[in-house]
């Protein structure tokens, strides 16, 4: 199976996933195979929801709004245009994590894409999508009927591994997997930088980086740098367009957990009735909350994101090397967690 028919496979995955990434959903005639898994993907959406109700209908229109941008033919050819791959495939094992709908894709993605085989061992929290994916996948060509394979036991016959998790479950990883090939993933946070000159529409932008997947997902603002002296007036005014998230009974549960615990423990905390914001050193903050800690200059700012570095997945600001704000959620294929390049690991397999 040559990289081009890889590539148009995945396409043709992206145009069915594109029926799905809005409130208006509307089946297209032109999608491939559209008969036989418009409504068996239609009622999974559904399911999951009711399985996970973190995953809501909008938070996965949004995941599949995300992969149908950017399963395109000029995409998957620019992500691909550096690397080689081998033609001797080798059978990859990736163990996914279930914070986010779908998280575990860019893996399964990258495997695939690279000739490879995969064997897949789902979260019990995000496994309803990947197996009705897969069927579409082979349904679109035949040849990676055996190259796809999920598992809920032990894994065995791999050659290599990539695995996502927490800190502790990555340390257990680190040595259960150390005679293989691997990429570990541990807890990494994203952090914003304010100066105190934002707008209040990137301010308001910088809400869907917070507020995104209620704030589950590695790439969601957890930790908020500023000056010293900031007033956090603005940004309160510009964050409450997303006021209604307090109505979601599982985030306002948190709120109200969170807020408690604060208010106990006599904390100083900032609260405008649908999330807190607390001085901390601290990067990963709870749900309902985000962590803040003051900077003088621009070099303890730089010495602070050094020694955070590894723990540190994004940073929005408004500097050119940075994301910009309201873009955390929207990832290139050539973004990579952690910073490190799948498909350059699974080349040199």
């Amino acid at each position: 199976m040559g990289i081009e028919k890889r590539i148009n496979a995945f396409c043709e995955l992206g145009k069915f996933f594109n029926q799905f990434s809005s409130d208006e959903e509307k089946k297209d005639s032109l999608v491939l195979n559209n008969d036989e898994f418009y409504d068996e993907f239609k009622q999974n959406l559904e399911f999951t929801s009711v399985k996970n109700k973190w995953f809501t209908q909008e938070n996965l229109k949004f995941s599949l709004k995300n992969w149908a941008s950017a399963l395109t033919k000029d995409n998957l050819t620019k992500w691909l245009s550096d690397k080689s791959f081998s033609k001797h495939s080798k059978v990859i094992a990736i163990i996914t994590a279930g914070n986010v709908p779908l998280v575990g894709f860019h893996d399964f993605l990258s495997v695939l894409i690279s000739g490879h085989k995969v064997l897949v061992k789902q979260s019990s929290n995000d496994h309803n999508l990947l197996p009705t994916i897969s069927k579409y996948l082979k349904s679109i060509d035949a040849s990676f009927e055996d190259r796809i394979e999920f598992t809920e036991g032990k894994l065995e016959g791999y050659d290599a591994v990539i695995a996502t998790g927490s800190n502790n479950t990555a340390r257990y990883f680190e040595y259960y997997f150390k005679d293989k090939p691997n990429v570990i993933r541990k807890n990494r946070n994203s952090v914003a930088i304010l100066t105190g000159n934002e707008t209040s529409e990137e301010l308001e932008k910088l809400g869907e980086d917070i507020f995104r997947y209620y704030g589950l997902g590695c790439r969601n603002v957890s930790k908020l740098l500023v000056p010293k002296g900031y007033d956090f007036k603005l940004f309160f005014e510009a964050i409450y367009k997303w006021s209604s998230v307090i109505n979601f009974v599982k985030y306002g549960n948190n709120y109200d957990y969170n807020k408690a615990v604060y208010l106990m423990s006599e904390f100083d905390i900032l609260d405008n009735g649908f999330f807190m914001i607390k001085e901390d050193k601290s990067l990963a903050s709870p749900i309902a909350t985000a962590f803040y800690e003051f900077y003088n200059n621009e070099s303890e700012l730089n010495e602070l994101l050094n020694k955070e570095g590894d723990n540190i997945q994004c940073i929005v600001s408004k500097k050119q090397n940075h994301i910009n704000f309201g873009e955390t959620q929207n990832p290139k294929l050539w973004d990579y967690a952690d910073d490190v390049d799948t498909l350059e690991f699974l080349s040199s397999i």
